[in-house]
């Protein structure tokens, strides 16, 4: 089992971000951690947890380093029983919030994993995503975590940015390979509604020669393609749990959580979440929907499908692919060689 915890807090809005996140709603932090710890204990009885069955446990955003870490302790106490010995524990962070005090803190509450949102090292691209870090900051920020003792270190970075060139992309790797990091995330940017990037659209450019010069340049740093989006010496567990779909608890404004075949959303907004964490609603998936999920989650990643699970015509479809070198085979599972058409096969193996 799994668990993703929602901190629905930021200190600006990226202009390409599209997730349940708020600048101007801080004084009610308290009142958020302890409805999060509310719905948190409910969610760890519907799932009959049991000592040790939590693998990991995930903080994401928004922005977790905007909320100190003692309001962050009443949440691991609730959970220190459920989690494995070696589960790993991660945290998102923005360089700019995450300050040797607040990691130092986190670290002591049992985070063993870090992901920073960098996004870039060029000070104007920044700038233009409206980051609210610098380059410094960043670098200062991973320097720090390491020095803390932190076991894993990842940073994000985006491409295609209005302007992004292989020269510009080639710093920003290699800036990224001087840090103590085991793990990078490389997301294309995209512009998702109801941003500020909607009004904008022009800024991202279609370039997709630049995710193939990515891959490449991130592997030889040494670290594996795992993921059309990862990339690493080490692999999170916590993602692979997800693309393995294992069920996990999802707490918080905006999470959604997951068990067996059903879904768990609860409140967006963070009024509404304070007042009443429990109002969740649901949804069941279909079997189609839940094969649909693995081909296109397994393709996607180093996962792969399993062929016991695909109908006659899907494995028939599958060897075509295996045929002509789209895919290949170990044992009963199917697997892609190049993510970035895993859509497609998934598409076509479904027919």
């Amino acid at each position: 089992m799994l668990v993703y915890l929602h901190i629905p807090y930021c200190d600006s809005k990226c202009h390409y971000c599209s997730f349940n996140s708020y600048v101007d709603k801080f004084d009610t932090r308290k009142a958020y951690m302890d409805a999060l710890h509310k719905q948190l204990a409910f969610e760890l009885e519907r799932f009959e947890a049991k000592e040790g069955s939590i693998e990991t446990l995930f903080i994401g955003g928004g922005t977790p380093s905007t909320v100190a870490p003692d309001l962050y302790a009443p949440i691991f106490a609730l959970l220190q029983p459920y989690l494995r010995k070696d589960a790993e524990v991660t945290t998102e962070a923005n360089p700019n919030s995450a300050t040797k005090t607040w990691l130092e803190g986190m670290k002591k509450l049992g985070v063993n994993r870090v992901s920073f949102g960098v996004q870039s090292f060029d000070e104007q691209k920044l700038k233009a995503l409206n980051r609210a870090h610098t380059p410094h900051q960043a670098k200062e920020a991973i320097t720090h975590a390491h020095a803390l003792g932190i076991e894993h270190i990842s940073l994000d970075l985006i491409y295609n940015y209005r302007g992004d060139t292989k020269t510009l992309l080639h710093s920003d790797i290699a800036q990224a390979f001087e840090l103590p990091i085991d793990h990078l995330s490389a997301y294309e940017l995209t512009i998702e509604d109801g941003t500020k990037f909607t009004e904008t659209p022009e800024v991202r450019q279609e370039n997709e020669s630049l995710a193939f010069f990515v891959a490449d340049e991130i592997k030889k740093g040494g670290f594996e393609h795992y993921e059309i989006s990862n990339f690493g010496r080490y692999q999170s567990r916590h993602n692979r749990g997800y693309w393995e779909l294992k069920d996990y608890i999802g707490a918080g404004a905006g999470a959604v959580g997951f068990l067996k075949a059903r879904r768990f959303y609860p409140h967006t907004d963070i009024g509404a979440y304070i007042s009443d964490p429990l109002q969740i609603s649901e949804e069941i998936l279909s079997q189609e929907d839940l094969l649909t999920e693995r081909l296109f989650l397994g393709l996607r990643s180093n996962i792969g499908i399993e062929s016991t699970i695909l109908s006659a015509p899907m494995r028939t479809r599958a060897e075509t692919l295996l045929a002509e070198h789209k895919l290949h085979r170990e044992g009963s599972r199917y697997f892609n060689k190049n993510y970035f058409l895993s859509d497609a096969l998934a598409l076509y193996i479904l027919g």
